[in-house]
């Protein structure tokens, strides 16, 4: 009979292999945003404030999480994300280094204002050398509104920074259940909780807890980067600003800037990137003054082709490729840390 029952035992256990299973651990660094925010009423949805709620009260508000993973909260931050400047970007990339780093961390998610939630993931896509995952996620309602999106977020982010299929594919954006890479997402509306898209479409999505994927990623990310966080001293990069293209411009801005410090601009054109004929010439001046001058385009789709609309052999300009401008000014700056030669820059454009 005993010999019975421990026969009976074990093909149960065979049966529910996930009684011994051993969860992996999360680590959540919340930084303020919507998903942290508190609106006067259970209907504002759009005016609310910022940046109120702790990340313990985040974390209990969805207990669901605890079944996913070991899963533990850090606050780094608590700001609106369009406050956040260089000083708090490299403090969010230092604390997520530090996280991957410890063997006993699984996964870590970011939660950020969508704001600017594009250009820190893809921050950490080029400095942080890691092949755990990494998930930035926020949302477009507080947790005080009916129907808010953030909570669900929350558990979508924490599934896919617990799942062993999302090693070593770079840092994720987890929005609406949709997972986006880092690089090439963008939000695209402010009003609605599916507000992220790529181009290029998403890698995968979410579904009860499970990632199920379809692409991956083309360009140098993570553990294949030049660029390293631990590498950059300091609280703040190289000055790169953006300038936005229109009809009938004036060239003050870019002069101002470089005036200002700035090492790079970044000219958001029209169209494939397009200058007007009469800005060329102060791009030229500036450009060999040794401000470095990069064309991006406004439109948010497609990417700038080199040597078109401009010659940027002769001008020694740079084109962003594909990189909205918020992302082409990130990676000019840490760019600007290593070289100010624009053929060399360019490659970098090329390959992240």
């Amino acid at each position: 009979m005993k010999k019975t029952v421990t026969a009976l035992t074990l093909a149960i256990g065979m049966l529910l292999p996930f009684t011994s299973y051993a969860k992996n651990n999360v680590v959540v660094v919340a930084t303020g945003g919507t998903i942290a925010g508190a609106g006067a009423s259970s209907t504002n949805s759009a005016t609310y404030t910022a940046a109120k709620v702790p990340v313990d009260d985040l974390l209990n508000a969805v207990p669901q999480i605890q079944n996913l993973a070991n899963v533990t909260g850090v606050q780094a931050l608590q700001v609106a994300s369009e406050s956040i400047t260089d000083k708090e970007l490299l403090t969010i990339a230092r604390k997520v280094n530090e996280l991957v780093k410890k063997p006993d961390v699984n996964g870590v998610v970011i939660t950020h204002g969508t704001d600017t939630l594009e250009e820190t993931a893809y921050f950490l896509s080029l400095t942080v050398h890691t092949d755990k995952p990494i998930v930035v996620v926020g949302s477009m309602r507080p947790p005080s509104a009916l129907s808010a999106d953030g909570p669900l977020n929350l558990y979508s982010a924490v599934a896919l920074a617990a799942a062993d299929s999302a090693k070593g594919k770079g840092v994720f954006v987890l929005m609406n259940d949709d997972i986006f890479a880092a690089r090439d997402v963008s939000k695209t509306i402010n009003i609605h909780t599916d507000a992220f898209v790529s181009q290029w479409g998403a890698l995968g999505t979410l579904v009860e807890g499970k990632p199920y994927w379809f692409r991956n990623v083309a360009k140098r990310f993570n553990n294949s980067s030049e660029f390293n966080i631990e590498n950059i001293q300091g609280d703040a990069l190289p000055i790169v600003q953006i300038v936005y293209g229109s009809g009938n411009m004036l060239p003050d801005a870019y002069v101002a800037y470089a005036k200002a410090g700035a090492k790079a601009i970044i000219h958001a054109g029209t169209g494939n990137g397009s200058v007007a004929n009469y800005i060329v010439p102060t791009l030229n001046q500036l450009q060999q003054q040794g401000v470095q001058i990069i064309r991006s385009s406004r439109v948010p789709q497609g990417f700038v082709l080199r040597n078109a609309e401009q010659p940027d052999d002769k001008y020694g300009w740079v084109v962003a490729h594909d990189l909205n401008p918020q992302k082409a000014k990130l990676l000019a700056a840490l760019a600007l840390t290593k070289t100010k030669d624009a053929k060399e820059i360019q490659r970098m454009f090329w390959e992240y």
